[in-house]
């Protein structure tokens, strides 16, 4: 058994139809396993996806062994949210990945993890995925931090008052000057 931080093989969300929302898959740099090179083309991710949606459609697990993957996966509204990875990965790593994911886009989405949302604001929700996974490391298992980097900064007003005012200051500063130097004269 060879160790990698390259974990992750695939990320998928679909709805309650098998519809693919969004997908991503990751190649670990080097040799691949030979199950990452399984899911190479589109029409093997979507053959896969469509097995692995047939198995996991009704709600009540999160893990599941599927054609030599392994797939923790999460029901919200009306989508199924999975991450793949190689069968001899660590389980509670991908969930705890899983779960920071969504209970960070769910944060961003103001608690409406649901298509219609993730389609509108596909973004947020990419560089929300990006935060938790790249290229197939997971770096961020925390959804507070994961939120804040991916989150818009709110314009900041007071500096734009502070500017005005110096602004002004700096005005009133020269035409008192000009004024002395003119009565001098």
């Amino acid at each position: 058994m060879s160790l990698s931080l390259y974990t992750i093989s695939g990320f998928v969300i679909t709805d309650t139809d098998g519809h693919r929302v969004l997908a991503k898959y990751y190649n670990p740099p080097g040799n691949p396993t030979p199950s990452a090179k399984k899911l190479m083309t589109l029409k093997e991710q979507r053959a896969f996806e469509k097995g692995l949606f047939q198995k996991t459609k009704k709600a009540g697990g999160e893990i599941i062994l599927y054609d030599g993957f392994l797939s923790v996966y999460k029901h919200s509204l009306d989508l199924i949210i999975y991450i793949i990875a190689d069968q001899s990965a660590n389980e509670l790593m991908l969930l705890s990945a899983l779960v920071s994911f969504t209970d960070a886009a769910s944060t961003l989405l103001r608690n409406q993890l649901e298509k219609r949302s993730v389609l509108e604001n596909l973004d947020l929700v990419l560089l929300c995925l990006d935060e938790t996974i790249d290229d197939g490391v997971i770096v961020e298992t925390d959804s507070a931090a994961i939120a804040s980097r991916v989150s818009r900064p709110k314009a900041d007003t007071t500096e734009i008052v502070i500017n005005e005012q110096t602004l002004m200051s700096a005005y009133l500063t020269v035409k008192d000057k000009v004024q002395q130097r003119i009565q001098q004269l």
